[in-house]
């Protein structure tokens, strides 16, 4: 009889040891991973506390060990522009969120919204807010758009040179509002009161890496700048002053 009492607190003691191991564990788990500084890098359509409120949600979403295996090179859905986020933990209380966005090439404006493109012409995502630094295009055809599929133009092949424009400019610095794409498919590139003519998208490097030189020195003019024929064998740059220009 007493070798079974004893047995029974014996079993009981061990129960508690290891409910106290736990519990104890546990708050060390929870205390010592607590996430007290975030930094968050990559990140260009949304803020860094909008990025901060969609990481660190649920009962541990202040937990450093925590966020670190759910977000690892993991893809987020149902959050626009945002393919990848990692969390990545620089000290117990501390982690960086590496926010990998999608390839946008550039947007068009339908039925009010802003449709995102990648340079395969897929719709990546719609906004009613548009995204300084991507351009708009514009002069492209088509009658409807769905989230996933490819635009339906007539030449699918105009969103590879968007693509293609965009890292151009982004590559020498340049701000473009807008490409335009006339119905001939030549290229018109918007930049503040100028309006650039590429012409058919062939020697695009060449065209686009004048731009700074040429826009430094026009300072802000408005007017057309012709570089249909341009090459770096043939200097050939027409500039056209708009008439109101002239006149002041």
């Amino acid at each position: 009889m007493y070798k079974k009492r004893r047995g029974k607190i014996v079993v009981v003691l061990i129960i508690l040891i290891l409910i106290a191991l736990l519990v104890g564990g546990f708050y060390y788990f929870i205390s010592t991973y607590s996430v007290k500084t975030v930094y968050v890098e990559g990140n260009v359509h949304y803020t860094q506390k909008e990025i901060e409120n969609m990481v660190m949600q649920g009962p541990l979403g202040s937990n450093s060990m925590y966020l670190s295996w759910k977000y690892r090179d993991k893809g987020v859905e149902n959050i626009p522009f945002v393919d990848v986020m990692n969390v990545e933990i620089l000290s117990p209380d501390t982690i960086k969120i590496v926010v990998y966005e999608k390839a946008l090439a550039g947007y068009i404006e339908f039925m009010d919204s802003f449709i995102y493109f990648d340079r395969d012409g897929y719709m990546v995502e719609t906004s009613n807010a548009r995204t300084i630094g991507i351009p708009q295009v514009s002069g492209l055809k088509f009658q409807h758009v769905v989230l996933g599929e490819k635009i339906p133009v007539e030449n699918d092949g105009v969103f590879e040179t968007v693509m293609s424009i965009a890292n151009l400019l982004d590559k020498y610095e340049i701000s473009a509002e807008k490409i335009y794409f006339q119905s001939d498919m030549d290229i018109v590139l918007y930049i503040g009161e100028l309006r650039v003519m590429l012409g058919k998208a062939v020697d695009l490097e060449e065209k686009i890496m004048v731009l700074p030189t040429i826009i430094g020195y026009l300072d802000d003019t408005s007017g057309v700048l012709h570089l249909e024929n341009y090459t770096e064998d043939m200097d050939l740059t027409i500039f056209e002053v708009d008439k109101t220009e002239e006149i002041n």
